[in-house]
């Protein structure tokens, strides 16, 4: 055409630009608008312009699409439209609905919105999950007489699912003539993901009623309803209609139940249908998350390295459960050789994978690979976290302290987990200033008093000593759970102020708080320290209340407060009825006890109870041989040393120096 010196018009640019839409011919495009503005065509109509808009946003050049979009001489729908679809589809909604909002202001009849620039407006609502605007729209189909549409109906229903309305989603799903398979999934889909299955359910066999059959996707939504709302026993005679009706051969349906079985925590029956000889890449995935979940990190660790054997790619998920796993069992070796396939096969650019990999190197003590990440990585709230969690793990509090305060002045915002973890530094220090500094901050800057924080406040303020600040800010907070009570009665006893650790019990208790294992041990361990024998005997006695058993660490501690009050007799008879086995704990209060008031036929009746006990323990046959020897019965003494060294092939080893 152009070889023939024929110029183009109105009619020819609209068709050819939309050729090179199609075909995403950007540079071609570019070159038929530099003749469109050297003819003038823009005056000829929006059409024209309007293309143009169309090919720009079809190829992501935005600012090239509003340029376009202002060199058109009368707006019209056509143009607007363009405009609107555009910004919608390259992730720019909220400029999308500013222009229905400036179509809808200037209210002329050629401008106002039509079905397919309102199609767009539900997209945009749906994508940014903007229920309220989305509604406004919906409302001004309502008064404009277009939502007739069955494009704009099905554009509602799909804004009211995105948005997470249940009962909207199923009003205009009802308003639809035709419901297609993809309108019965986004109902159905909707309501799983609030685990509202009585309705998935009902559908599921209403659309089935009207000759649609189910596929994949939609049983998939349906187990998906299933994990949200953790009905264990439907979502089992549910499978069992699966396989009736054969769908479990389907690798969808295989994979959600799956993982359905892993979320539930039945590994066993998820293992049975991973013996399938068909599996898929998301079933592997599946597999190594659910153990990883679950605690079995052996079991995640082995399946892992079984499809790296195999070749199949690992999802981050899956990677991140097995570097937990890793973590868990303190196998640096293995958590390093996947850290080196990581970086051999270009994976290791993950956030959340680099965030476990901290985790895993500051759980078992490499705190150089830990930090040589941390600083290479691209960094979220998370990681930051992570890497002050690991500190504090190692005993590296200062150094915590001090990367909290590098992370306030690079402006990254911290989260109620990262002052905990801050404030648990500061307590471990007893430093009382940073740790004043930190609740400036947080009151500074908003943060709400929480249960986590505001027990976090309450251990740093008692363990600096601060036992008034400390009990203002527990009773300032409106909600306590158990660790907040324990975290007031252990500060009250680490002070000596055991009176003040029993009233705080007292009120617990008339609080309606059920104390756990860890109340008494604090209770006990006061009273032990205090000299406060009835009250400890009192308290021991109370745990059969709440139907507790007393574990190794209760008897301790009141072995411990029998121990030093005297009660020598009392204290072994405890020991001896105990219905479990004593352990050191147990036995090295005991003998301190018999020590300390110099009960020495006691103590070697004593450490012969914990040689029987433990006939490998050296530190027995010490105290025992040392006990002999504090009253003369020196060949009782070399009888010891000597049976020690027949049973545990222990003795002192000789000294050797490198000169």
């Amino acid at each position: 055409m152009q070889g023939s010196a024929v110029l183009p018009n109105s009619f020819t640019i609209p068709m050819v630009i939309s050729a090179c839409a199609e075909l995403m011919f950007l540079d071609c495009g570019k070159n038929i608008h530099g003749l469109v503005a050297k003819l003038g065509l823009f005056a000829d109509g929006s059409a024209v312009g309007s293309s143009f808009v169309s090919l720009y946003s079809r190829c992501g050049q935005l600012n090239d699409a509003s340029h376009a979009f202002e060199e058109i001489p009368m707006k019209d729908v056509v143009a607007w439209t363009a405009l609107v679809i555009g910004y919608v589809q390259n992730e720019e909604s909220e400029k999308g609905l500013d222009c229905i909002y400036e179509m809808h202001r200037i209210g002329e009849v050629g401008v106002k919105p039509n079905f397919r620039t309102l199609e767009g407006g539900f997209q945009a609502c749906g994508n940014l999950g903007a229920l309220l605007q989305g509604r406004c729209l919906h409302g001004l189909v309502l008064k404009n007489g277009i939502g007739c549409s069955q494009v704009i109906k099905s554009s509602i229903l799909s804004m009211y699912c995105k948005c997470g309305t249940p009962l909207e989603a199923y009003q205009s799903f009802c308003q639809l003539i035709n419901k297609d398979l993809l309108s019965w999934t986004s109902v159905i889909s909707n309501f799983a993901r609030f685990g509202l299955m009585t309705e998935c359910i009902r559908l599921f066999w209403e659309m089935q009623e009207k000759q649609i059959c189910p596929d994949g996707i939609v049983i998939h939504y349906i187990l998906l309803g299933f994990n949200n709302s953790m009905n264990i026993s439907e979502a089992k005679a549910f499978h069992g209609l699966l396989i009736r009706r054969y769908y479990v051969s389907d690798g969808i349906v295989q994979n959600s139940l799956l993982s359905m079985y892993c979320k539930f925590g039945m590994l066993g029956l998820a293992e049975r249908l991973f013996q399938s000889d068909k599996l898929s890449l998301e079933c592997w995935n599946s597999m190594v998350i659910g153990y990883g979940r679950m605690g079995r990190s052996v079991k995640c660790i082995e399946i892992f390295k079984e499809m790296q054997y195999l070749g199949i790619h690992s999802e981050q998920n899956s990677l991140v459960s097995a570097i937990a796993s890793c973590s868990q069992l303190g196998a640096t070796k293995i958590g390093r050789s996947i850290h080196c396939n990581l970086i051999k096969n270009f994976m290791d650019d993950s956030v959340s994978v680099a965030n476990s990999l901290i985790d895993m190197y500051g759980k078992c003590g490499k705190m150089a690979f830990a930090w040589r990440i941390f600083d290479r990585m691209e960094r979220d709230v998370v990681s930051w976290n992570t890497m002050l969690s690991s500190l504090v793990q190692a005993g590296h509090h200062q150094e915590a302290i001090d990367l909290f305060n590098k992370m306030v002045v690079e402006d990254q915002k911290p989260n109620t987990a990262t002052l905990v973890v801050i404030l648990s530094a500061c307590s471990h220090l007893a430093s009382l200033e940073q740790g004043v500094r930190v609740h400036h901050y947080l009151n500074k800057s908003g943060f709400k008093l929480n249960v986590p924080l505001g027990t976090a406040l309450v251990d740093m303020y008692a363990k600096c000593g601060q036992l008034e600040k400390s009990r203002a800010m527990f009773d300032l907070m409106e909600e306590k759970d158990v660790v907040c009570w324990n975290v007031m009665i252990s500060g009250y006893g680490m002070n000596g102020y055991a009176e003040s650790a029993v009233d705080i019990f007292q009120r617990m208790e008339k609080a309606n708080v059920k104390p756990n294992e860890i109340t008494f041990l604090a209770l006990l361990t006061t009273c032990a320290h205090a000299g406060l024998v009835e009250q400890g005997k009192h308290l021991f006695a109370r745990m059969q209340s709440y139907s507790m058993k007393p574990n190794l660490k209760h008897y301790t501690c009141m072995v411990d407060l029998l121990g030093r009050s005297g009660n020598l007799q009392e204290a072994e008879a405890l020991v001896l009825s105990m219905p479990i086995s004593p352990d050191g704990g147990v036995w090295g209060a005991m003998l301190s006890a018999c020590k300390t008031h110099n009960q020495i036929e006691m103590g070697i009746r004593i450490a012969q109870y914990a040689v029987d006990s433990d006939p490998v323990n050296d530190g027995y046959y010490v105290t025992l041989a040392n006990m002999y020897s504090s009253i003369g019965k020196w060949e009782e003494a070399e009888n010891v040393r000597r049976m020690m060294i027949e049973r545990c092939s222990i003795g002192k080893k000789a000294g050797w120096s490198m000169l």
